[in-house]
């Protein structure tokens, strides 16, 4: 039986046991949750690990940033997970909620650097957006000869002659999602400002317009599953996805992303920061459960290894951009020594 087939049956019964009561003793078996662009590489460790008999097969969740964010910061004990994956650095009001519930040291793990692509179809045309653009195509309210209206843009050809003339179909992760924080921030919050109607207005409200999306079935939440995004586009010519980058790598034969300001996402562009639309990703880790869970200190040697993260790891291969071997070192080191982290 695969690790993905165990992994599924214990999602449901690690449900079903929490329902009745607390378990009396540690568990056995890690539990972590959190961003669905990390997913991949979590289950690659885990395969790892198991594969060599040091942990037994954990229970890994893709619930969102968010979403993994919630559940990790409720509690310490057997009933809360031990780690959570992000695609963007743990907020302050996340790292407070998880002092106020008693979750009060845990590690800070940078992994490594992703970029969120926008991404069709390798047959679709070829194409080349400005974050202006990309604002333009999604946001619910745009400037129309100096006042901001319902978006009336029903075809890339609209926003620009220079586009194609197909419909603007774009699926994407919903707000629990830190690839949604990240995309409003790097991408809709930059786009939008090019626009005097939108710079004079007043926060909250520039902000407000900057980052809600168009809700007339033109920009789609597909929830917290990437590979159903991929899926989508392979069956839907003209339509484009957001997603991590380790999720174009992984289906680059049947899908190509988008330059952006005029970069291409690569692994060199995001590495650099010179793609627009680059981040680090980070896995947390609750010091409390390191003594009573069992495969917590295996877990986070084996994610701080150079066989995972290195620049040719496990990971790199599935499209985590690797941090330099510096902070590789670093990042080690504090992992291994549990060194809490600070707001």
């Amino acid at each position: 039986m695969s690790i993905k087939v165990v992994l599924a049956a214990m999602m449901l019964a690690a449900a079903l046991v929490s329902a009745l009561a607390e378990p009396a003793a540690a568990r056995e078996r890690l539990h972590v949750v959190g961003s669905s662009t990390v997913f991949p590489f979590t289950i690659a460790v885990a395969e790892k690990l198991v594969a060599r008999g040091a942990v037994k097969p954990p229970v890994v969740e893709s619930t969102g940033t968010g979403g993994g964010m919630r559940l990790f910061c409720a509690g310490v004990g057997p009933r809360y997970p031990d780690l959570t994956a992000a695609s963007r650095r743990m907020t302050r009001s996340e790292f407070e909620a998880c002092s106020r519930n008693g979750v009060g040291e845990i590690v800070e793990i940078p992994i490594g650097f992703d970029g969120i692509v926008v991404a069709h179809g390798v047959n679709g045309p070829d194409m080349r957006l400005t974050l202006t653009q990309l604002w333009l195509a999604l946001a619910r309210t745009v400037p129309v000869d100096g006042e901001l209206v319902a978006n009336p843009f029903g075809t890339w050809s609209a926003i620009d002659p220079s586009l194609p003339a197909i419909p603007i179909q774009v699926l994407g992760p919903p707000p629990t999602s830190g690839t949604r924080d990240s995309f409003e921030e790097l991408a809709l919050d930059v786009g939008c400002r090019e626009h005097v109607e939108v710079r004079q207005l007043a926060e909250p409200r520039r902000t407000e317009v900057c980052r809600s999306l168009r809700q007339d079935g033109m920009f789609v939440e597909v929830g917290e599953n990437d590979a159903l995004i991929v899926q989508t586009l392979q069956a839907s010519p003209g339509s484009f996805g957001v997603f991590g980058f380790g999720f174009s790598m992984q289906n680059a034969h049947t899908l190509k992303g988008v330059p952006l300001d005029g970069v291409e996402p690569t692994a060199a562009t995001i590495r650099s920061s010179r793609y627009p639309l680059a981040r680090t990703m980070y896995l947390y880790a609750k010091i409390a459960h390191v003594e009573i869970i069992q495969g917590m200190r295996e877990f986070l040697a084996e994610y701080t290894s150079e066989a995972a993260v290195g620049d040719d790891g496990y990971l790199t291969a599935l499209g985590l951009v690797p941090l330099s071997a510096e902070m590789r070192e670093v990042v080690a080191r504090e992992a291994a020594r549990l060194t809490p982290m600070t707001m």
